[in-house]
């Protein structure tokens, strides 16, 4: 037993690569010995040109004499070469000041102007609040770091604390934001999602994620527990959810479940690698995964039928419950067990076999991750409640934004705009 967990590692267990020991072989392509980059025979790819209306400046370059008798040239070219250099113009900050005059009327009273609307009452302005809002959350720099690129590159003198608030300005700009598409997320058919660990005020906490094709939400608490779950995907949830096989999802019905494959390929690894007989039930069902995502990548490929994957997939379904029944009764303890804990949620291996658009594997909620597994390594978590609705906020939007392809900083810069009390609200939802 102690040997098996020394041997564990990313290819057989959950624990993530980072923990690997070192020199271990990650599993991936065979070396084809070929060099780095573009290979022979690549479709070449170039920048196409700023179409003519977006270009602020043209310059004209003419040759003055002919190469071969050195006469003077005049004229221009019908069809000149063209040839575009971006750059960035010098970058100072637009100030305005604004001054609120007190005017006395003949009747003795006195009447101040009223405050102008998207005018903040502090120093900074709706750009400046999200742009600081975008690197730290989706660039992932720290407040020292915000505050030297503010003043480096931009020449805007920050103190520390004013990134913090503006931090806070942006969480509740985008608070209704995030509860809409939340709320959005709840009522989707298909949601893949998953936990981690989290930090806030030093305390053991946990990040959750629930993943849709176009809008992808956050959650940070201190439970791991189903109530948590039932707080992320709402309580009346009725789609189809992917997900591990933590015992926290373990409320949806099987047949509304989806097990992630890659965990299982990772399990059906580690009993292999018992030897005995524990190893042949193990070989027999990796074997079988595979064989199973072959066929899978042939229906994205476009070379087998989702009706010929469905028939071939009910001869293999017998086969994967054959070998589980034989690790049951004939494996070691750890194997009886894993195979017990996968039969008994049986039918939810292969809902993506019944229902079209389901995924076999939990990877877009773990690729969600992701990104704030790097960001709690850095900062260490958040130090507050408030700094977590920061996190589920920002992050929200920033992931929900990459996969609809539209400009984070223009979406932030127009919800703090319309916190300010000018512009509506954007929205994360499609087509709201």
């Amino acid at each position: 037993e102690l040997e098996q967990r020394l041997g564990r590692n990313s290819g057989n267990s959950s624990q993530p690569p980072s923990a690997d020991p070192p020199g271990m072989q990650r599993r991936g392509k065979a070396p084809t010995g070929r060099r780095p980059g573009g290979q022979p025979g690549h479709k070449k790819r170039e920048r196409a040109l700023v179409p003519v209306e977006r270009v602020d400046k043209f310059v004209d370059v003419r040759p003055e004499t002919c190469d071969s008798c050195d006469r003077r040239l005049t004229g221009d070219d019908p069809d000149p070469r063209r040839h575009q250099v971006i750059d960035l113009p010098p970058m100072t900050p637009i100030i305005t000041e604004y001054r609120e005059h007190l005017l006395r009327c003949r009747c003795g009273a006195t009447t101040r102007a009223r405050w102008p609307e998207g005018v903040p009452r502090g120093v900074f302005g709706a750009s400046v609040q999200s742009l600081v809002a975008l690197l730290t959350a989706k660039f992932r720099l720290s407040k020292r770091l915000v505050r030297e690129l503010l003043t480096d590159v931009l020449g805007v003198d920050v103190a520390l604390g004013s990134v913090s608030n503006m931090e806070a300005n942006v969480s509740a700009a985008t608070a209704g934001i995030f509860d809409e598409a939340h709320a959005f997320v709840t009522k989707q058919p298909i949601v893949n999602a998953d936990e981690t660990s989290w930090i806030e005020a030093r305390m053991r906490a946990w990040l959750w994620t629930a993943v849709t094709p176009r809008v992808t939400v956050y959650q940070i608490g201190r439970s791991r527990g189903s109530d948590s779950a039932r707080l992320l995907l709402g309580a009346d949830f009725s789609g189809v959810l992917g997900v591990d096989r933590w015992s926290g999802y373990s409320w949806i019905p099987p047949d509304r479940r989806q097990l992630c494959w890659a965990h299982l390929i990772r399990d059906f690894q580690e009993i292999s690698e018992r030897g005995g007989l524990d190893g042949a039930v193990g070989s027999q069902l990796l074997a079988l995964a595979a064989e199973l995502f072959r066929w899978w990548r042939r229906i994205d490929a476009g070379t087998l039928t989702r009706a010929a994957f469905v028939a071939r997939v009910e001869r293999l379904e017998s086969a994967v419950r054959q070998q589980l029944e034989l690790g049951k009764v004939v494996g070691t303890k750890a194997t009886r067990g894993t195979c017990r804990h996968i039969l008994a949620r049986e039918a939810a291996l292969w809902t993506f076999v019944r229902v079209e658009g389901v995924e076999p594997t939990n990877n877009a909620a773990e690729r969600a991750l992701r990104h704030l597994v790097l960001w709690r390594k850095t900062s260490f978590g958040t130090h507050s409640s408030a700094g977590s609705r920061f996190v589920e906020r920002m992050m929200s939007i920033v992931t929900s934004l990459r996969c609809q392809r539209r400009n984070v900083l223009a979406f932030l810069r127009d919800a703090v705009q319309a916190w300010l009390g000018v512009g509506k609200p954007p929205s994360l939802v499609p087509n709201a």
